[in-house]
Parts: C-alpha cells; structure tokens; sequence
C-alpha cells in the first residue's frame, strides 16, 4: 500500500497539465460505455462501446456494429452522445466534434473546431430547444472555450474564452435553459462558471474545496448533472490525492459537499473508477456507475449500497421512471438492461454476441470502413463472424426511419451470482460522505499533438 499511496500523490499535480479524454482500452475488455436514448422515439438507442458504438433503430430487437475508425475517434471516444429529435447524432470526442446524419452510416468531423485545433469536451443541448447546442473545449495549453449553435450544430460562435482554463463540461438545466453551468481547470484552480441567460453572461464560482487540503491540488473537477425540477441544485465530481469525490450543491454551484460514501470502502481499499452518476426525476435516489459496480444513495442513508447487478461493468442513464444500465455480456449476460425497481431486477436489452455487423447502404462510409473487419473482430464479442450478402438497400439512410414496434418485452430477472470466466437535499445525505475511486486503473493516455 506505500507504494500505491506514493503513486497516488504524485500524479495529481500533473494531472492537469497532461489531461486527455479517456482512451478506447477499458481494462482490456469489451464493454459497453455509455447510452443514449432519442428524445421522443425511444425505439431508437446507440451504445457507446470500448470497440466503437452499437445502434438499433428497432426497439433493440436488432443491434449493428459501428467501428471506431467510422466515427473518426482515433485513440479516443466519446463519454456521451447527443440524439436531436430530427435524427441527427453528435458527440465530442475530446479530439473533435463529430456528427451524423444517416443514423450512424457516415459521420463527419466538424471543421470549425478542427481548423482551429480545438478538443470538444462536453456536449449538451436542451430538451426544449433541441438546435440549441453548447460545447466546450479542454485542450492544454492552449485557448479554450464555451461555444454555442443555434442552428442545430451547423455553425458555432464562441461566449466565453480563456487562455489558461481547461473547459471539462456543460451542462443545461432541464426547468430553465437559460441556466447553464460549465466546469473550468487551471493548474491551481477549480471553477464552476454559470449562466442565468442562456450564455450572455457568465459569472465564475471559485471553488478551493478546503476539505482537501494542497498538496496536493484537486483536480477535474466536472459538472455531472442538473436537476430536473430545480436549477440550482447540481452535481459535480473532483479528484483529490488519488480519489474522486461526488459533490452536491443547493445553490446554484455556490457550494458544494460530497454526498456518498461507499458502504465498507477504507480510504484506499476501493480501487475502481467512475464512469458518471445519475439521479432520480426528484433528486432523492443517485447512481455511481463505476467500471465494476453501480451504487445507490437515497435521502437519508449514510452510505451507498452496493447493487448486485451489474457486475464487471456499469454505466447508467435514466429515461423517465426507466433505468438504463450498461453491463458486462462477459460475466451475467446482457451489456444493456433496464431496471424499474431503482436495481433489483433487470429486463435484459442487449449482449454483446448478438452485435450484427454494419447494417448500413453499400458505399456508406461505416459499411465501407467496418465490414470488412467484421470477421477478425466478431470472436472478440463472440458474435457471428459471418457476413450476409451486401445489398444496396441494406439498413436505412432515414434517420426518422426507426420503428416503434418493440417487440415482445423481456421476461424481468432477478440479479445471479457472476459467472466464472470470459465468455461465460435536502440533500442526498445530511452529513458530508465521500465516495473514494482510486484513478490507478482509469485508462489514460497522452493525447498526442498535432
């Protein structure tokens, strides 16, 4: 343990300074990472994935495969997507901005950031006004900002600009889309930079987070979410020697305290990562999705309670009374489920071995770029490696074109013990707790210049 403490306290200072999107690798499995449901026409959903994103336009009665080097991600990819209601899908990818039109069939990098050697970070675009679209930018040493569309992502203007700030996130608050919050780094200071008009003026809030004390400095401090009903309640995320620590404010980004605390974790005796949070439509029940495990915290309860499902894998994303959380096809079989009793039974909505290759036109760039790797990369998911005749009215250009036939539903299961093997508020809580996740195994990489 001396040598990992030591591990721990060297890094932090530097980790600013090297900051860069996480790398495709997720402790050399694959995984599901995120999901994005599309605002009014649930049948259809992408997965982002350690292998690149899945999609299914029907339900999630069928999934196909979209390769990383179709989606131009490189050595990165995105944490999360954004589905407009029209169909079109975006992602920042901490190296770009990249857009699709066709559902996910050709996908295109946005030249306004990448003339100006600019890394898009965050995302967002609020549900009432889904052409508005914000997007931050992170990249070191280097000029960063807050940019906005109103035009659905066709052009962007920059509100705000820095050249000393890491930009990490945006977020919208869903009661009031005139409030905006975003996420801001230095090398020695944390800020939360907030909007009450929608971008026109922005008013920075320091936060020197003394609970933890230099050295060594927190850092990544990232805005997570806003809540439904209340715009000035807001959670965030910031490391400290090591550790990430999930944070609540009530006013407005103000101040903040930490609101969960791992039920039987020492201080280092957890050594996972975290992948994000998600909170009830209230604000009484949160979420930590690591890359193992989902927690739960409810109002009143001194510590989260561990779910016993999923397992190896965990990613979560509410969409109305519904829970959609990422899995481990490896160990319980499904790499997405839903869940409507907060996670004690899941209904099963996708694993992995039943990914079919590119279901897209021939000639399209995903179908060109990806079939032909199908069969070497169909045995990593334990797929079919087997490719169906290629025809030109294969899958569907028309993003509007998704079905709203879900199919019989899946029968509810209780959580199993894990397989063996590979193949196989007020607050949240009165009193400030901590949530400690050990960074030692988040996947990083140095982002190469260019």
């Amino acid at each position: 343990m001396t040598s990992l403490a030591s591990l721990r306290r060297a890094l932090p200072l530097a980790a600013l300074a090297l900051y860069t999107p996480p790398a495709l690798a997720h402790e050399g499995f694959q995984d599901t990472t995120s999901v994005t449901v599309r605002r009014g026409h649930p049948e259809d959903m992408i997965l982002g994935a350690t292998f690149g994103a899945v999609i299914t336009r029907d339900s999630g009665k069928t999934w196909s495969w979209i390769c990383p080097e179709a989606m131009h991600f490189g050595g990165w990819r995105p944490e999360t997507f954004v589905w407009q209601s029209d169909g079109t899908l975006l992602a920042a990818t901490g190296a770009s901005l990249i857009r699709s039109q066709d559902g996910g069939c050709t996908w295109t990098v946005h030249d306004y950031f990448k003339s100006q050697g600019l890394w898009p970070m965050g995302l967002a675009a609020p549900a009432s006004n889904p052409s508005r679209l914000w997007v931050t930018t992170g990249r070191s040493a280097s000029r960063n900002g807050i940019y906005r569309s109103d035009d659905g992502g066709q052009t962007f203007t920059p509100v705000l600009q820095s050249d000393t700030v890491v930009f990490t996130a945006v977020k919208v608050a869903p009661s009031d889309s005139r409030r905006l919050y975003v996420s801001g780094n230095t090398l020695t200071q944390r800020h939360i930079y907030r909007s009450d008009d929608e971008g026109t003026t922005w008013e920075p809030l320091a936060q020197p987070f003394p609970e933890y004390p230099a050295p060594p400095q927190p850092y990544d401090l990232f805005v997570l979410r806003v809540s439904d009903t209340d715009p000035d309640r807001l959670w965030a995320r910031v490391s400290w020697d090591g550790w990430t620590y999930v944070l609540e404010s009530k006013d407005g980004g103000r101040t903040f305290t930490s609101v969960v605390h791992v039920e039987g974790a020492e201080h280092e005796g957890l050594n996972d990562y975290l992948i994000g949070i998600e909170v009830s439509a209230d604000g009484n029940t949160l979420w930590a999705a690591t890359q193992s495990n989902l927690f739960r915290v409810r109002v009143g309860e001194s510590r989260a309670t561990q779910l016993p499902l999923p397992d190896g894998n965990a990613c979560a994303q509410r969409e109305g009374e519904v829970l959609y959380v990422c899995g481990a096809s490896r160990l319980h079989n499904w790499a997405l489920a839903t869940t409507t009793d907060e996670g004690q039974t899941y209904t099963p909505l996708f694993n992995l071995p039943d990914t079919r290759p590119p279901m897209c036109p021939a000639g399209t760039p995903t179908q060109k770029l990806c079939r032909p790797n199908w069969p070497q990369f169909a045995p990593t998911i334990e797929a079919d490696p087997s490719l169906p005749p290629e025809t030109v009215d294969a899958g569907t250009t028309d993003v509007d074109a998704g079905t709203g036939d879900g199919g019989t539903a899946p029968t509810p299961v209780e959580p199993q013990p894990p397989k063996k093997g590979c193949s196989s508020a007020s607050g949240l809580v009165p009193a400030a707790c901590l949530l400690a996740l050990s960074l030692l195994r988040r996947p990083r990489r140095r982002h190469p210049e260019n």
